[in-house]
């Protein structure tokens, strides 16, 4: 029998680069896949590269002309993926299943990188029409082909249904050691393993923790930034040498997706100039969005997640590439310092601990996020569960995650990562070469605002006691925004009748 007389598996919507590769994921896995794209010629790419990859075996994939033909071509109760932009699109297609005959017990599965509001917000209103649930995705083209990270989340019946697809299209890891098991072999998936898939939590739940992810991303790879820039501009390496250090740092602590390709990308040259491309490369940064939104959140909760809000400004104030230009003829920095070898090897080291020490806090922030906005929202997020599920298949995937897993998985009420003894006691190894990097660079005038600010949040976060209250005197100086005292009750409110200054304080009123 082929499958022109079979009733596929999956619908599938949307067929760009991510939609494409998860596409053929489900097809390596056993699913039949009608599929279907606004763009035709984005439906013939995928079946005549599901015809190359199957060889003599039957086709995978359906290619459909219409949400109809798509409807019709599904097993019932339908299961239905979409891979489309985030916003209006999402709801374009719900909307044209919804004409096509699409049913109330039919699941549609967002997988695009949806604001986790929205995703709130498209369950309610398609409630009754459809089952809308939502599944964040991480890995880019690669993951998404072998095997992403998946944040699932929306109804629990619905997850019963999905829950074996996403988990065999997941990465999966070794459960002993927490290293990606990994396979890139049209037809071949990894079978075994843990996969990197876990039901989040109510509907949204799922994108607020990829936001999350992604705003970690964000304040690694700006770290991973001023690391170079320190060793490019202070150290006066070569890319080529710095490559080199990735690569060995990527045999330890430090070991991750994202130092790994930032090595690659250090060392390759451009065939038309023929220096290292990154030398060629404007330094101007995009982004789209999540790690502002993650900023938004954090300063919406009160979650103190500076490095993250850092690594989005730090984006932002390299967008301002003339001013920068002019900047650079006018205001005046300090005058270079070479560095001999010596203590280019121990500036390198200093780095090195600098960078893992801000990495530890970049995480300790995402995580307290996380569980602030889990009491806001009242959420369950399990954090180890978090933890397990970003070791393999996504872009912050880390051997570092390991340990975050066995934090929680020790402690589920752990307030902080910082707290995790095994944390505590890595920072107290290396925090004294974290600070010697960041005076450093101040002193020679090469910005990091990523790992400074890092050092910031862990020597806020460990003071007993912090300025706060000389700011709430003020506070109640201009706007009579009283202030709790150290030796009252937590809870009772104090206001003083300021006089002008220079004049004696008069009374304070409870």
């Amino acid at each position: 029998m082929t499958l022109e007389t079979q009733l596929c598996d999956i619908g599938f919507i949307g067929l760009g680069v991510m939609g494409k590769n998860l596409t053929l994921n489900l097809a390596d896995n056993g699913y039949k896949i009608a599929c279907f794209d606004l763009d035709q010629s984005k439906v013939d790419a995928i079946l005549a590269q599901d015809a190359a990859e199957r060889g003599s075996q039957p086709p995978r994939v359906m290619g459909c002309r219409s949400y109809t033909e798509l409807l019709g071509k599904l097993k019932s109760p339908h299961l239905i993926i979409l891979s489309v932009p985030a916003g209006e699109p999402v709801d374009h297609v719900c909307h044209h299943l919804i004409d096509a005959g699409i049913g109330a017990d039919d699941i549609v599965v967002d997988t695009g990188n949806s604001l986790w509001t929205d995703s709130v917000d498209r369950e309610r209103q398609y409630k009754g029409k459809l089952i809308f649930f939502s599944t964040a995705v991480s890995g880019g083209e690669v993951g998404a082909r072998f095997g992403p990270s998946l944040m699932p989340s929306g109804d629990p019946y619905a997850w019963t249904r999905i829950e074996p697809v996403l988990k065999a299209i997941a990465a999966k890891v070794d459960p002993a050691s927490g290293k990606p098991l990994e396979s890139h072999t049209p037809g071949k998936p990894v079978k075994e393993g843990e996969p990197c898939a876990a039901y989040i939590g109510p509907v949204g739940a799922g994108h607020y923790v990829k936001m999350v992810h992604n705003g970690i991303e964000y304040a690694d790879m700006q770290m991973i930034c001023e690391t170079y820039h320190i060793m490019r501009s202070g150290l006066g390496m070569t890319p080529a040498e710095i490559a080199a250090i990735f690569r060995q740092w990527n045999q330890g602590e430090l070991n991750s997706y994202l130092m790994e390709i930032s090595a690659e990308v250090l060392d390759k040259h451009d065939d038309e100039s023929g220096q290292p491309l990154v030398d060629v490369i404007m330094d101007k940064a995009g982004q789209k969005g999540t790690g502002l939104w993650t900023a938004v959140s954090a300063l919406e909760v009160g979650s103190p997640a500076q490095t993250i809000a850092q690594a989005v400004f730090a984006r932002a104030i390299s967008s301002l590439k003339n001013e920068r230009l002019k900047a650079a003829d006018i205001l005046p920095g300090p005058e270079p310092v070479k560095v001999d070898a010596a203590k280019r090897d121990a500036a390198v080291k200093a780095l090195h601990d600098a960078l893992y020490c801000s990495k530890i806090c970049v995480y300790a922030q995402g995580f307290q996020l996380m569980a602030m906005a889990s009491l806001e929202h009242g959420w369950k997020l399990d954090f180890a569960q978090i933890a397990k599920i970003w070791r393999a298949g996504c872009i912050i995937r880390a051997v570092f995650l390991q340990s975050i897993t066995q934090a929680y998985e020790q402690n589920e009420q752990l307030d902080n990562l910082l707290l995790d003894p095994f944390f505590a006691d890595q920072i107290r190894s290396y925090q004294s070469n974290w600070r010697r990097a960041v005076a450093d660079a101040c002193l020679m005038g090469i910005p990091c605002a990523a790992m400074s600010s890092a050092l910031n949040y862990y020597d806020s976060y460990r003071s007993a006691v912090l300025p706060a209250n000389l700011l709430q005197g003020q506070r109640d100086y201009f706007g009579a925004h009283t202030f709790e005292r150290l030796d009252k009750p937590q809870g009772k409110k104090y206001h003083v009748e300021w006089s002008q200054p220079g004049q004696p304080i008069v009374a304070i009123r409870k």
